[in-house]
């Protein structure tokens, strides 16, 4: 569908992209990855066509539609309604439902003949093109994205710059175009939503890049990796997960090669420095010489899972409760957020308090700071120190500090080799703690900020959405830092892959109370799903009463259910078609291995340039794709059978 060959862009002197290549295929759904810099959102608006390569080429076919989703999007604001905005997507049907609109205008004050024949004609086409049905489609999908029903009449400008993100999303989504691309798409959505749009990237019909920084996401949502490294663009056939375990795979075998390489060298070094002075060796040191020179250069692994060494301390030990809320209640206006409220945080609590956008998390962090006045009582427990990080403190940065003196404002007892093992900690090294916060970008401000909570020495963290802007080496180091952290936090986040790694306990905002769960992001994920609601994190079904205490080794069992009789004859049906699905799970599994090895090499430009070895390949994936559906089908009958005989 798309081919990227041999693909060159330069920023100044230095190359993000330098000879990459990368076939783009139908329906395959791609993960963009790397660190921050190396390029990603580059290589897309060369895709879209906004940037030109220096070298090298983009190619598509020439029915190739693009769609792309990127952070330019949020400054756009109209007076339309959102959902006009969505409906932007249907340009056709808009154009036939306007024509429809003024021939029948005309045929109030003219009925004849020949505007009868253009109405049938043009709802003709307005009826192929579905187009009677666009509007529900887009009312689906907003409201799918988190929007209420009341809120789809009102106009775009009224909407924050993440809410109209999601507008520019939905409209995009109605487009279907044959390549999505999404830049960053759960940075400004709440859980229910990401899960939402997971479903729908799951199943959606064309081929898919996603730019993102959310592991859990890529790993639910893609079946390709595309590692952007080194100015090339390294090709996984699997999700992150797969990725990860390949590239460990792919650096031991690499830096085996280089230590064997570097061995060689040396040895043909010595041997060249003895006997360059002997005529008699003349010959074989020339010879060495033009082999080191013809000698292509395996590159040393770089670890780029960055650890920290630091321990994060304070001074003061608070007692055993760290926080409580009494008959608490806060409203704005209409909207109330709790209504007596009571809960209590206790030392050594690590809370993540989850759940969709609106419901009141970053004012439950501001009640807990002391910043919203409540009705009711708020208690901070003794000897309790407190430190808040939001979004909104980026701004608080001294913009004329450089990295060091930043830090050292916040804490001036530690010195400067501690805050530059700090710095090293949040991927700041050398010359880099220089750099004055004015020139650091949106994550590296991010980075110095959160260092600067961890070093303030407070025994309890209040932190909102931490991980937005930071790409998956910060978010790691973040957990790291968290982990090793020995006082108590709640954090705020749609992350859940950050949230199952930090948290100890779960909190949620229902019937305007705050609900915990003792366990974590997984666990409780299994205690909602067994419970019959429609997600581990959907607030729109009524739980009667937070969940019951249980350990946090495994989540409390579902009650038990009362057991069917079956007859003989029945079990040994069942028994069958059951040994019948798990041969063909088998064979389904060993056909999806062999096609991700075949897809790995359709996306080898290599294979382009024998077409002998492409049509043998592409005739292989298409008989695989033939015995794949084949398996499946059965597979699908023979579970039908499994569940007949267990009715």
């Amino acid at each position: 569908m798309i081919a990227i060959t041999n693909l060159s862009y330069y920023l100044g002197d230095r190359a993000l992209y330098d000879s990459a290549s990368l076939h783009i295929k139908p329906k395959q759904k791609i993960g963009l990855i790397g660190l921050n810099g190396t390029g990603k959102s580059t290589l897309l608006r060369m895709i879209n066509g906004e940037f030109q390569p220096d070298e090298g080429s983009i190619s598509m076919s020439g029915d190739c539609t693009i769609g792309f989703l990127n952070q330019d999007l949020l400054s756009y604001q109209t007076d339309d309604s959102i959902l006009s905005v969505a409906m932007q997507a249907f340009e056709r049907q808009n154009e036939l439902q306007a024509q429809i609109d003024k021939i029948l205008h005309e045929m109030e004050h003219d009925y004849k003949d020949e505007l009868v024949d253009r109405l049938a004609r043009v709802q003709d086409e307005f009826d192929a093109l579905d187009g009677y049905s666009v509007q529900s489609k887009a009312e689906a999908i907003l409201e799918g994205l988190g929007f209420a029903t009341s809120d789809l009449e009102r106009p775009l400008r009224l909407f924050s710059g993440g809410w109209r993100m999601r507008v520019m999303l939905a409209k995009l989504l109605l487009q279907k175009p044959s390549l999505l691309m999404l830049d960053e798409p759960t940075n400004h959505l709440d859980l229910p939503s990401i899960q939402w749009v997971e479903k729908y990237v799951q199943s959606y019909e064309g081929a898919v890049i996603v730019v993102s920084h959310d592991r859990q996401f890529l790993d639910n949502t893609i079946d390709t990796t595309v590692e952007v490294s080194g100015g090339k663009l390294n090709y996984y056939a699997g999700n992150y997960s797969y990725y990860l375990e390949e590239k460990s795979l792919r650096n031991e075998i690499q830096k085996g090669a280089f230590e064997n390489q570097q061995a060689k060298i040396r040895q043909t070094e010595r041997f060249i420095e003895r006997f360059k002075a002997k005529a008699t060796k003349s010959k074989q040191v020339q010879s060495r010489v033009k082999a080191l020179d013809r000698m292509e250069v395996i590159d040393q692994v770089v670890d780029e899972a960055a650890k920290v060494h630091f321990r994060f301390q304070f001074t003061t030990q608070p007692g055993r409760h760290v926080f409580q809320l009494e008959d608490a209640s806060k409203a704005y206006g209409e909207k109330v957020i709790l209504d007596a409220a009571n809960v209590t945080m206790e030392r050594g609590d690590k809370i993540a308090l989850i759940g969709a956008n609106g419901r009141g998390k970053s004012t439950v962090l501001r009640v807990v700071s002391g910043d919203e006045p409540i009705e009711g009582k708020r208690r901070l427990g003794h000897n309790v120190s407190f430190t808040f990080y939001a979004q909104h403190q980026l701004e608080s940065l001294n913009v004329k500090h450089n990295l060091l003196e930043e830090l050292k404002y916040a804490n001036p007892n530690k010195t400067e080799t501690e805050l530059r093992t700090v710095l090293g900690c949040f991927l700041f090294s050398s010359d880099d703690v220089f750099k004055k916060i004015k020139v650091l970008s949106g994550g590296e401000k991010s980075r110095i900020a959160l260092a600067k909570v961890l070093l303030s020495q407070a025994n309890f963290l209040l932190l909102d959405e931490p991980t937005n802007h930071l790409d998956m080496q910060s978010v790691n180091i973040l957990i790291q830092a968290l982990q090793q952290y020995e006082g108590s936090y709640i954090v705020v986040s749609h992350d859940r892959y950050f949230v199952e790694n930090i948290a100890n306990k779960i909190w949620y905002i229902e019937d305007h109370q705050i609900k915990e769960y003792p366990g974590t992001y997984e666990e409780y994920e299994i205690w909602v799903a067994e419970r019959g609601l429609e997600s581990a994190v959907s607030e729109n079904a009524v739980v009667s009463s937070a969940p019951p205490q249980k350990s946090k080794s495994a989540p409390e069992p579902a009650p038990s259910k009362p057991t069917k009789t079956f007859s003989n004859e029945d079990a040994q049906k069942r028994k069958k078609a059951q040994k019948r699905v798990d041969e063909l799970e088998n064979t389904i599994n060993t056909l999806e291995i062999e096609k991700k090895d075949i897809e790995a090499q359709l996306a080898s430009p290599d294979i382009y340039q024998d077409q002998q070895a492409l049509s043998k390949v592409n005739q292989a994936y298409t008989d695989l794709k033939s015995r794949l559906d084949q398996a499946t089908s059965e597979w699908e009958e023979a579970m039908m059978l499994v569940e007949e005989y267990a009715n």
